[in-house]
Order: structure tokens, then C-alpha cells, then sequence
């Protein structure tokens, strides 16, 4: 099967220059609501750029469908997240009312979502009420079209475990004897029949030495990592121009059209993906400000609530994050106790931190943080990017900002060079990504790196 990109593939009934005649009024009416009497040639002008370039790639209608099913939603009282991802870097997103959070406030980049050079295409993540978001779906069916809107597959794969007990049942070995062999696995993450036999001296044995349980592993090193069973993506749903099977193939799962085709075969194709997320997390909050309203104040919301309220970050110090989502477990709760958080900011950054990986960075962002003498840079050029960090690199866009200011311009106070975020995008993008050979794309010469750090000490 050829794989081609079709950009065009989604949209809704609505002439190109409607949509963008919308979508730009929406946007400079938003900028003035979002910002009433502080709108700056700063912010017209990036709001321009991210305009003109949603339309050069062409996705004007792509802003508008989502605008659309969110706009639905609020209006219905169906609470909706305030964004997550790269799409909360988009002022335009911002003002239109896709997203509620301010990407000029936490120096969020937009080129993280959408640039001329960007190797995947672009989606927003959005969240729904755990109990209402299939009303958000149901009208996206109906506004488009039952035939135009499917939700996506999703393959199981054979884990290690699981290959050798089906392997092992076709082999017709007992269950206890299959058992004995799978159990002898480790549990971890991601582990694998060869790396299994590497770390786990006992299997290792019964591999050499027992002819049967020798066939039964190479067997299943064989099938390992294969599809074993297919289900629907709990969030996954393509909009598609025509109807949907002039593009994928479908099959249907309790009684709902899927695409037989998984996301990257989709992301492929050029279709339209939305991710419709339902959190519990906001249907909690949506009970409880109900709670308050009928019970101490009808005119309480949650979103007039100041983020910079002492007694909240008291309690987090304190530990006492029972019920409170992403700070809740027994390790987070911990390493809140130590940092002791006094904003907002504070939170954010443990939240980055507090997973594999960066989890290593703790410790010092933790003593910069009690010590600012202790904070060291690589490179002077790198301050004014991870100060507020502690001197720790944490977020994607601060990754994106030392390559634009090291590698880049030639001043790193630039906000935005001729060469701007698209190549320190496709680099973040190169880092992330399993299938790094599918992106052939260059993202610049090296020699011209080496020549403009070399000329600046760096």
C-alpha cells in the first residue's frame, strides 16, 4: 500500500477564505479580550506570525473544527481542560478560546506546535468530563457526519510474558511447566525474551538445558512484539472530508465504525486526529464547584480562583495531596515535603521533573533551589534560559531555546531569528521519537554550527 500525504484530506463544508476571514477575526477580537488594554506590538506581532503560518500550512480548518467542538462543549457546561501539550503554545489557540492557558506568561514557544519544517502534522489534546465526553463525540458525528468520523484502532502486542505462555499453549506444554518459564521473566518495563536472558540467570539455565523450554523461547522470540489482539484507542477519533472509507478501511467494534489503520498509519495519511480525552479529574472539580454553589456561594468558579494563594501551598508542603491529581503519589507527595513550593511555577516544574529520566535532576534542581550560589551553566549563554529553572534544563521549549541561542543566531536576547524554531523543533522531535530513521530530514549543517559556536567561544 503507497502512503502519501494528503493534508487535505479533512475539513468541514466551508470555503477556504470563510475559514480564515473567521478564524483571523476570532483571533485579534480574542487578543484584545485576553489582554484588554495591554496588547503590545510584541504580542501583535507574534500573533501575526502564528496566523500566517496556520494558513501557509493549511490548517486554518483544522483551528476551526476544534474551536467548534470546544466552543460546543462549553456551551453546554461540559467541562473542558484549560490545554495540554504543545498546542498551549499557540497565542492564536489562546484567543480563539481553544486553550486557557497563557503562552506569553510561561514563555511557552509555539513552534513546539507548528512550524514550516515540522516532520509529524499537529493535534491538540484536548480533555473532556470523564461523564460527558461522549456528548462532545456524539455532536461531532452529527455535525460532520456518521460516515466522515471514526474512532481509531489500537493493536496489543505480544509482551514478553504473554509470547511464551501462547506459544507455549500451541506447543501443547502444560500449564505449570509454561508457568514456571514465564515467571522466571522480570516484570520490568519494557523487558524482552533476550534481555530477559541476560539478566536472569535461571532462565538462562533452563534455556540451555532443556530442549523443550529451548523451542518454546526461540519460538516465542519469534513472535514477540507482534500484534496479538485489537481494541479501540480511548481517545482517538479521524475526521475525515469525505467519508472515511474513501481513505481507511473500517471495521466496527460494539458497533462503532474503527479504522483499521492505527494512529502513525493514520498521521501518515495526512488525516485529521483529535484526541477527545476524558479526565475524572475535571468531573471532580466540576462536582465540587456545583457543591459550593449550592451549599456557601452561587457565584463561586473555579477559574476566578487566584493561583497565588499561600494557604494552598502551605498544605502542599504539608504533604496533604490526597485526591489531588498528578501530586497524589506516595514519591511526589515526598519531594513536595522537601521543595516546600511557594507558586505556581514551583509546581510545574516538579511535575516535569518527577518522571524516568529527568527524575535524576531532583536533587539538584532541589539545592539550587535552597542555594542560587550553587547553580553553575555550561555556557554563559545558557542563564538567561534556565534561571528560572534553578539552573536545571527541564521543559522541551528550554531545549528549543538553547539550540536557537547556541547554535542559531549570533545574539542570544534574539526572540525570534531568521532561521527561528523550526530546526530546534525537528531536533527535540529527533530525540523523542522510536523510528528515528523515517526522519531523513536535515536539520542543519554542521559545519556552520561548529563555525558560529566556534567564533563565540562556546
Amino acid at each position: 500500500f503507497f502512503f502519501f500525504k494528503q493534508k487535505t484530506a479533512y475539513g468541514i463544508r466551508l470555503s477556504l477564505v470563510g475559514s480564515e476571514m473567521f478564524i483571523r477575526a476570532s483571533c485579534w477580537e480574542g487578543l484584545e479580550r485576553r489582554y484588554p488594554g495591554k496588547v503590545t506590538d510584541a504580542l501583535r506581532e507574534r500573533l501575526t506570525y502564528e496566523i500566517n503560518v496556520v494558513k501557509t500550512m493549511g490548517y486554518t480548518n483544522y483551528y476551526l473544527i476544534v474551536y467548534d467542538f470546544i466552543n460546543y462543549a462549553k456551551s453546554h457546561d461540559i467541562p473542558v481542560g484549560p490545554g495540554r501539550g504543545s498546542g498551549a503554545g499557540s497565542l492564536a489557540a489562546y484567543c480563539v478560546g481553544i486553550t486557557d492557558i497563557d503562552p506569553i506568561r510561561y514563555n511557552l514557544i509555539f513552534e513546539r506546535f507548528l512550524n514550516p519544517e515540522r516532520v509529524s502534522m499537529p493535534d491538540f489534546d484536548v480533555d473532556f468530563c470523564y461523564e460527558r465526553r461522549q456528548e462532545v463525540s456524539d455532536n461531532v458525528n452529527e455535525k460532520y457526519g456518521r460516515d466522515h468520523v471514526a474512532q481509531i484502532v489500537t493493536f496489543g502486542t505480544m509482551g514478553a510474558r504473554a509470547a511464551v505462555r501462547d506459544v507455549g499453549r500451541v506447543m501443547g506444554m502444560s500449564y505449570q511447566d509454561v508457568d514456571r518459564v514465564a515467571k522466571l521473566i522480570p516484570t520490568d518495563l519494557k523487558m524482552t525474551l533476550k534481555k530477559a536472558l541476560e539478566v536472569s540467570p535461571d532462565l538462562k539455565t533452563l534455556y540451555d538445558g532443556d530442549s523443550q523450554v529451548h523451542e518454546l523461547i526461540d519460538t516465542s522470540l519469534k513472535v514477540e512484539g507482534m500484534p496479538r489482539h485489537a481494541s479501540t484507542h480511548a481517545a482517538g477519533v479521524v475526521i475525515t472530508r469525505d467519508p472515511a472509507t474513501e481513505y481507511v478501511p473500517l471495521s466496527t467494534n460494539d458497533g462503532l465504525p474503527v479504522t483499521q489503520f492505527n494512529m502513525v498509519e493514520i498521521e501518515r495519511l495526512g488525516l485529521l486526529k483529535m484526541d477527545f480525552l476524558g479526565l475524572r479529574t475535571l468531573t471532580v472539580i466540576h462536582d465540587t464547584e456545583m457543591a459550593v454553589r449550592h451549599t456557601k456561594d452561587p457565584d463561586f468558579r473555579i477559574a476566578n480562583l487566584d493561583y497565588d494563594d499561600p494557604d494552598t501551598y502551605a498544605m502542599l508542603a504539608k504533604g496533604e495531596t490526597e485526591g489531588i491529581f498528578q501530586l497524589e503519589s506516595t514519591g511526589m507527595t515526598q519531594v513536595l515535603v522537601s521543595m516546600r513550593p511557594k507558586n505556581l511555577e514551583d509546581i510545574i516544574a516538579l511535575i516535569s521533573l518527577y518522571r524516568p529520566g529527568p527524575m535524576d535532576s531532583i536533587p539538584t534542581y532541589l539545592r539550587n533551589r535552597k542555594d542560587p550560589s550553587q547553580v553553575t551553566y555550561k555556557t554563559p549563554q545558557m542563564a538567561h534560559i534556565v534561571d528560572v529553572t534553578n539552573g536545571v534544563v527541564i521543559y522541551q521549549e528550554q531545549v528549543m531555546q538553547i539550540c536557537r541561542c547556541l547554535l542559531y543566531t549570533s545574539d542570544a536576547a534574539d526572540e525570534r531569528s531568521s532561521v527561528d524554531l523550526g530546526g530546534p523543533r525537528i531536533i527535540k522531535k529527533k530525540k523523542n521519537t522510536k523510528k528515528k530513521k523515517k526522519h531523513t530530514q536535515t536539520t542543519t549543517n554542521h559545519a556552520t554550527h561548529l563555525t558560529n559556536t566556534t567564533q563565540r567561544n562556546i
